[in-house]
């Protein structure tokens, strides 16, 4: 069952990244796809049953909707600081508490912070992201974790656990 995940992940994948319904591209896309899940199946999605339930799709989808929200909103942030006269920035690493479980769910997280300009994930340990952001609008744990973290963690945790 994980190689047929992979085999269906990787085909959507060749489709959004080539973007055409050819059969020439169909068909090299699902070679590539079928390579992929010989080689990488061992390696990942212990349980493929969740990919199969299609409201977590659903929820991916709202993800990205927010996440891109949330980018536009954050280069706005990042450039106003920038075009600033003052260059209004206070920068530090704050230690940010997550309750995900799964090492795919962090790393979804961490890629997720870290794709958003202003925050970068400098590490992960044990259930604590350190991140760098440009500026720090408290020192409150719970209002900066809010603030960072955001929906993603909610997201994540609908689509992935």
């Amino acid at each position: 069952m994980r190689y047929i995940a992979i085999f269906i992940l990787s085909l959507i994948f060749w489709l959004l990244l080539t973007f055409r319904l050819t059969l020439p591209n169909i068909i090299t896309g699902s070679v590539a796809a079928l390579i992929c899940s010989l080689i990488f199946s061992k390696y990942y999605f212990r349980s493929v049953h969740k990919f199969l339930q299609p409201h977590r799709y659903l929820w991916f989808i709202v993800y990205l909707i927010v996440f891109i929200w949330e980018c536009i909103k954050a280069n706005f942030d990042v450039a106003y600081r920038v075009i600033h006269p003052a260059m209004p920035i206070r920068p530090g690493i704050v230690k940010v508490k997550t309750s995900l479980k799964s090492e795919f769910a962090r790393t979804l997280l961490a890629n997720s912070i870290t794709m958003t300009p202003g925050t970068i994930t400098v590490d992960i340990i044990d259930d604590y992201f350190y991140i760098h952001w440009i500026y720090i609008r408290s020192e409150d744990p719970e209002v900066y974790t809010k603030i960072i973290l955001g929906a993603f963690e909610n997201y994540i945790k609908k689509i992935v656990e």
